[in-house]
Order: structure tokens, then sequence, then C-alpha cells
């Protein structure tokens, strides 16, 4: 190493902190529960603990705002990071409080659940924070690897060995697909480094017009995969439904907002001067997304596989902000990415809390609910009613901004397309809707209460719908400050 590349490195490793501190959580989560009968510890310990190390690593996060500081060249750490760490570990901090009583009833494996959760957490964070294709590329596979295990934890139930059977087949051909993109893309640009990416290709890289966009078509099928794009999304549906109930909401929440912010880390900076050769294949997944994920979620009858198909047409709509990438349509994904997890983990919580009382994961096990716990139903009303683009809940506003900023990109067409998707998703959602408010319960018509921290964990997310809902100034600032970096 000369002397000049030497000085440019920068080993600040306190800039790593919140990670640090995820997988020294998730070591003593494993320790505390093999060595739980000699340390006479209640199994209650572990979702705390870990709560706990997820807490003190997103308040360690803030320190951060508005600093702009890299490590080795390696990672990025500016408020387009701060903001996913917030939000990664926000996430995994509902996940496990509204299903801890989900895991010791169902996971044979408790402490390495929670671990799992942790490790995968600073996967999807480095994604977000990467400034170079090696890191980010790692990155992927720290969470996928991590997800691939955590699938496979449900107890007595064969289809989550199934499930991650396929999750894991299909993912490797999907990361050999997007390795052999990068490795492409590398002989384009000459680094691994994004800013001399695109630097290169700014300068026009001639000659290599057909590498690139052979890189560009494997990059995007890859991250396509990863974030359940059509015609890439075959193994959602069933990962979904073989899946434990908090891993399914883990992958529907902070897996698709990770490759997201992955996506927006690419093809604002380094892909960005590639723009007309890229452009046509994301409006391409987004319009096949949205259809194919709204027409089919009309015939499921599967709670996890209705969500696993609206996932899949949510994820239409956020690629519109790809295609028409700038600092406007970039802060809008950003927020709306915010106002999908709140809701998505509002409805998820529910299920979860609804499954500990009924054990069925079929639509028609909510019948009567309204009745039996009113509170539930109104949560789950409230939540797909958001997933809807309903007025004075989080998604119809941050829908609202999404779609605003992809008619002003030029793309009118595709935005009348997702209204008209988001008009008929209605339809699939009404029909939980009506299971719940029309219908008379199946079984004991008594009312029955959720735990404390299910009281919690859906109350928060419930009041985060309607707050973004009424009032998304101060998560807007947020966004539009995380963008801003990128540009």
């Amino acid at each position: 190493m000369n002397d000049a590349f030497g000085n440019a490195l920068s080993f600040r490793y306190e800039l790593l902190l919140p990670e640090i501190i995820l997988a020294i959580t998730a070591a003593l989560v494993i320790g505390a529960d093999a060595f739980r009968s000699e340390l006479r510890l209640g199994r209650r310990i572990l979702p705390w603990l870990s709560v706990l190390g997820l807490l003190v690593a997103g308040g360690v996060s803030l320190l951060w705002i508005d600093e702009s500081s890299d490590f080795q060249l390696l990672l990025t750490i500016d408020n387009f990071t701060t903001f996913f760490r917030v939000l990664f570990i926000a996430t995994a901090v509902f996940v496990i409080l509204g299903s801890h009583e989900y895991v010791e009833k169902h996971i044979g494996h408790i402490g390495e659940f929670y671990a799992l959760i942790l490790l995968s957490t600073v996967g999807a964070i480095y994604m977000a924070a990467a400034r170079e294709l090696l890191t980010a590329y790692v990155s992927i596979e720290i969470l996928s690897f991590s997800l691939y295990v955590a699938v496979s934890l449900a107890r007595n139930d064969r289809r989550s060995g199934e499930a991650a059977l396929k999750y894991a087949l299909l993912g490797g051909v999907a990361s050999a697909m997007l390795l052999y993109g990068l490795s492409l893309l590398y002989g384009v640009g000459g680094s691994t480094q994004y800013a001399e990416i695109g630097a290169a290709l700014a300068g026009g890289a001639p000659g290599m017009t057909l590498p690139l966009l052979l890189g560009l078509a494997l990059i995007i099928a890859g991250l396509g995969f990863k974030a359940s794009a059509v015609p890439f999304h075959m193994y959602t549906p069933d990962v979904y439904e073989g899946a434990p109930l908090p891993i399914t909401a883990y992958i529907a929440a902070t897996s698709k907002a990770a490759v997201l912010a992955l996506f927006l880390r690419w093809f604002s900076g380094p892909l960005l001067p590639a723009i007309d050769d890229w452009q046509w294949m994301i409006v391409g997944l987004s319009l096949a997304s949205m259809a194919l994920g709204n027409l089919i979620a009309l015939q499921q009858h599967n709670i996890k596989r209705l969500l696993a198909y609206s996932s899949i047409g949510q994820v239409g709509f956020m690629l519109m902000a790809i295609a028409t990438i700038s600092e406007v349509s970039a802060s809008a994904l950003l927020l709306h990415i915010g106002g999908y997890l709140i809701t998505n983990l509002a409805v998820f919580t529910a299920v979860i809390a609804l499954y500990n009382r009924t054990g069925t994961e079929e639509i028609s096990g909510f019948r009567g609910l309204a009745q039996t716990n009113p509170y539930l139903a109104l949560v789950i009303t409230a939540g797909l009613f958001s997933l809807a683009g309903m007025p004075m809940l989080a998604g119809f506003l941050t829908k609202f901004i999404l779609f605003q900023s992809a008619s002003q990109g030029g793309y009118l067409w595709l935005v009348t397309f997702a209204v008209m998707m988001s008009v008929l998703s209605l339809y699939y959602y009404l029909k939980v809707i009506r299971e719940m408010y029309l219908h008379q319960p199946d079984g004991d018509p008594s009312r029955w209460r959720l735990t404390p921290t299910g009281y919690l964990a859906t109350g928060v997310l419930s009041l985060g719908m309607v707050v973004v809902g009424v009032y998304a100034a101060p998560l807007y600032t947020m966004a539009d400050r995380a963008s801003r970096v990128l540009f």
C-alpha cells in the first residue's frame, strides 16, 4: 500500500459502533440461551436482551446525524445510512415485541431466532451504507443467509423447511447472477468504488456497451429477486407461507427496504450516467409487479400469501421512484418506505396476535373478530386501508407523494396504471375486513385480550399510521435530508 492510499483510509471504528453493539448482543443472546440452566435464566430474558441491544444501537446511531464520514473507503456513514439504521433497528424492535409469545410457542431455537434477527439487521444496514461493490455484495449475503436459516426455524411445520430450501436454492441463483453482473460492471468501470464507476460511465466507456447492458440486466435481475419484483418473485408466496410469521413480517419489511436502499445508492450514483440503458428495465419490472401482484392477490385465501402478493404489488409502486430517479423521487421513496414499514408491521403484528389465539392463517379465520376483539379488528382494518392508500392514513399521503414524483419524472401513464392497481387492491383487502365485520365468529364468541407487549406494539404502530397520514412533515424532512446526500 502506498502512502497516498494509506493516508486516504479512515480507520474510525467508532463509526461502526451500532453494528458492533448488535453483533455483541447477538453473541450474548446465543450465550444466554446456551447456558440458561446454569445461569438460571428464563427464556423471557432473550427478547428483552435483544430489544435492549437494539435500543442502545439505535440511540448511538443518532450521534451521526448530519455527519458524512467513511470507513476505509468501504462504508459511508451519512444521513442516508442513519435514516436506514434507525428504520431497520426500529423494525427489529417491533418484530420482537410483537412476536415473543409466538416465538415461545412455535420456534424451536429461540436464541438463534433473536440472534439471526440482530445479525440480519447488520447486513441490511451495511447494504444502505456500502460505498463499493464487494462490501454491498457481502452485506446482501449476510442478510440473505440469516433469513435462509430463520425461515426454517418453525417447529413442527413441514412448510418451513420446504420454504427455506426453495429460498436458499433460488437465492443462490440470484446471488450468482448479481455477482456476475457486478463483475461485468467492474470490467466496464475499472473499479469497485461507486465514485470511480460513476466517473468511468460518465466518460463514455467506449467499446463497453454490450458488457454494460449485460451487467445491468444481471444486476437488476439479482436485485429484483431480493425485492420480489416480477418476474423474479416465484419464491415469495411459498416463503411467506412457510416461514414463521415474525420472519414473514421481517422479510416483508426490512429485506425489501434494504434492497430499495441499495437500488437508491447504485442507481442515483454510479449507474446514473447509464440511465438510458437501464431505465426501461426498471419500468418493465414496475409495471409487471403492479399488475401481477395485485391480480393474483385477488385469488388468495391464506393471509400470508395475500400479503405476499400485496408486497409484490407494493414493490412495483416503489420501483417507479427508481425509474424516475431524482432528488425529489428519492425523498418520496424514503418517505413511502417509512410509511409502508409502519403499516406493514402493524398488520403483521395484529395477524401474529390473532394466530396466537386461533392457530389459523386462513382469511376465514378472521370471521367475527370485530366481536371477539374489536381493537385488533380496528388495527387490521386501518392497516389494510393504509396499504390500499385510503385517506387519513400513512399509505395515502406517502403513496400520493410517490405518485406525484413519478408523474413529474415524465411517467404519467405509469402513475395512472398504478392508481388503477391501488383501487383494485382495495377489493382483496376488503375481503379480509368483510370476514371480520360481516360474519359471526366460528368458535368461542367471548372477547379476549392481547398481551401488554401486543397492545404496546400495535398501539404505537397504529398511532404512527395516523400521525404520518395526517402530519408527515417530520418524516418527510428526515427523508429529504437523507436523500440529499445521494446527489
